[in-house]
């Protein structure tokens, strides 16, 4: 067992993946940071300032009257909706960037295989006419 184990871990496919969501988790660090660094402020200078998503909440408790999120869940459940607005923005934001890079890897893919490719011989017609004329060349 220890022995299939060992094999299943030395395969590609499962190096790749772990590799790839520990570079998603660091990746996922830097689009929180833009969304909540950049994007956001410019959403709330553009509405007006001081619009911050994370403390807009609905208190579902009778108890609750905290002005942040924070407080607001220590005093009883609440319906955090500016969070969920915040990740939904951090998606959109992650999608569009891996879309770009998507596009850019296929874009340099088809150039690198264009550049593979041998050429295509040209056409038979092409190449008689070639033949003639190189026969013409030769008895000028």
């Amino acid at each position: 067992m220890l022995n299939e184990f060992k094999e299943f871990i030395a395969r590609g496919n499962v190096m790749d993946l772990a590799v790839g969501v520990i570079i998603g988790a660091a990746f996922s660090k830097i689009v929180d940071s833009v969304v909540n660094d950049l994007v956001m402020p410019i959403v709330g200078a553009l509405t007006g300032g001081g619009f911050d998503f994370s403390n807009y909440f609905l208190p579902l408790s009778g108890n609750v009257n905290a002005p942040t999120l924070a407080a607001a869940r220590q005093q009883g459940a609440v319906f955090a909706y500016g969070n969920f607005i915040t990740v939904l923005i951090n998606f959109l934001i992650l999608a569009w960037i891996i879309f770009l890079l998507i596009k850019l890897v296929n874009r340099v893919r088809a150039s690198v295989e264009r550049e593979k490719a041998p050429a295509a011989p040209p056409p038979q017609d092409i190449q008689l006419l070639s033949e003639i004329r190189d026969l013409l060349k030769q008895r000028a």
